[in-house]
């Protein structure tokens, strides 16, 4: 039973420090949506999702009226659409045209899924259908797509790498008048897991039953407020502990939501994801958490440790709280989402050297990068396969989600509005990789694959 102090602490993390639960997504399989045409497959995956998540969005407002929290986004993810294709992979825009006629049915936020999971090879349908990418992303409004291109496991898929480096780019100048804003939902995955509630890179994994609702919630205004209260003179232990109980009470909120709506909408609960992921508003930023625990700023000598700390007290937090914690949980570390982080990268203390070595201990990785339109397809690729060797031998999943922006250059700003925020355009090393990309094939496992 809750105290009448544990219900006005609540409040006050409510109403003056950002808590909120960030996304209440439902997973659909779309698995028994195969049909002999995609025509007819579009037309049943449409229906199957119209009629899972018909209520999503009204029973997420009338718990946010009942319960006074929050809820920021409502969410579908579904089935890797590359694996419902039926070998025509080439096709695959129509069913993104149907994800997104449903989600501006059901006004929810985003649906994501328009995925291929390609860690280990590519056929041929897959690799026409991750060449569709582009297309998908710059044709709909609210279809979010990732790909999967290694893992602890199986290696990294070179030949992968190489072709989303290419979908990067041609996403860029498709939507350029639109600052290349198809990059922010596209997503490239190392180790991804099949629970994740949070764009772009949610999708329904297979081993999951038929629905099921997974819960993101966030409060890095709560963790930042705990730690000012503590002061400067705690040690690290402390430090530590305080995180570990704020995460706890963040993580029991979106437990009740989640049993909540699991129970309204009579879908299975699946987990809660803890991951503190920062918005543009003052006050809602990971990076200064780091700097509230004594950096001067977020990228200076310090940083990686600090956010080690940060992301290891943030779990242990969400596990004493829920048997249910899954998804990211951790600590995001978007640029063009969390102030704090933009204003790093500004003062020239964040580089992207900096942000890589911090995907290291951090939730993901290389998240909301924007950078110079210029950029060539095998430097991200490069960028990916960097980031990806990092998840791969860490047993952890990292990401790559960068936006070359069309007609800008290092030291520009770029505006994407809303939760997607802006950016300072971030230098990168200019030197090509163009000859270790094409050397294609796959780059083996490493020797913590083998615990068989």
């Amino acid at each position: 039973m809750l105290t009448n102090y544990e219900i006005l602490e609540t409040i006050e993390m409510i109403t003056h420090e950002h808590l909120d639960v960030r996304t209440v997504t439902v997973g659909i399989s779309l698995l028994d949506c195969i049909g002999s045409t995609t025509e007819e497959t579009a037309k049943k995956v449409y229906e199957k999702v119209t009629r899972r998540a018909e209520k999503l969005v009204p029973v997420c407002r009338k718990m946010e009226a009942e319960y006074g929290i929050p809820i920021v986004n409502k969410r579908v993810s579904v089935t890797p659409v590359s694996m419902i294709m039926n070998g025509k992979g080439e096709e695959g825009v129509i069913i993104a045209k149907a994800l997104d006629r449903a989600a501006e049915e059901l006004g929810i936020d985003f649906v994501g899924g328009y995925s291929a999971l390609v860690h280990k090879g590519m056929s041929e349908s897959e690799k026409a259908f991750i060449n569709t990418i582009p297309e998908a992303l710059s044709v709909t409004n609210k279809v979010c797509s990732s790909v999967n291109i290694g893992s602890t496991k199986a290696g990294l898929n070179v030949d992968a790498v190489k072709l989303c480096g290419e979908v990067i780019k041609r996403a860029s100048e498709m939507t350029k008048d639109r600052e290349s804003i198809a990059c922010a939902k596209f997503v490239v995955f190392c180790n991804a897991v099949e629970d994740n509630p949070f764009m772009a890179g949610a999708f329904h994994g297979v081993g999951e039953g038929d629905s099921v609702i997974n819960v993101g919630v966030s409060g890095p205004g709560v963790v930042k407020q705990a730690l000012s209260r503590l002061g400067k003179d705690a040690d690290f232990s402390e430090v530590a502990e305080t995180i570990k109980k704020t995460a706890f009470k963040i993580t029991r909120v979106g437990q009740l939501i989640a049993r909540e709506a699991s129970k309204r909408l009579g879908i299975e609960f699946g987990i809660v994801d803890l991951s503190l992921a920062p918005t543009p508003v003052i006050g809602d930023s990971v990076a200064h958490i780091l700097e509230e625990m004594g950096l001067e700023r977020v990228g200076g000598c310090g940083t990686t440790a600090a956010l080690a700390l940060l992301n290891d007290a943030v779990k242990k937090g969400g596990v004493m709280a829920s048997s249910s914690v899954g998804g990211l949980s951790g600590a995001f570390i978007p640029v063009s989402e969390d102030i704090g982080m933009i204003d790093g990268v500004r003062s020239g203390s964040l580089t992207i050297e900096k942000l890589e070595a911090m995907t290291a201990v951090c939730s993901v990785g290389l998240d909301m990068i924007a950078i110079s339109g210029d950029t060539s397809a095998e430097t991200i690729s490069a960028l990916i396969l960097d980031e990806a060797a990092i998840g791969m031998v860490n047993s952890k999943t990292t990401a790559v989600r960068v936006i070359p922006v069309c007609g800008k250059k290092a030291g520009d700003n770029v505006e994407f509005g809303g939760l997607l925020g802006r950016a300072p355009i971030i230098d990168l090393n200019q030197s090509s990789p163009k000859v270790f990309v094409e050397r294609g094939g796959r780059i083996p496992a490493p020797m913590q694959s083998l615990k068989n």
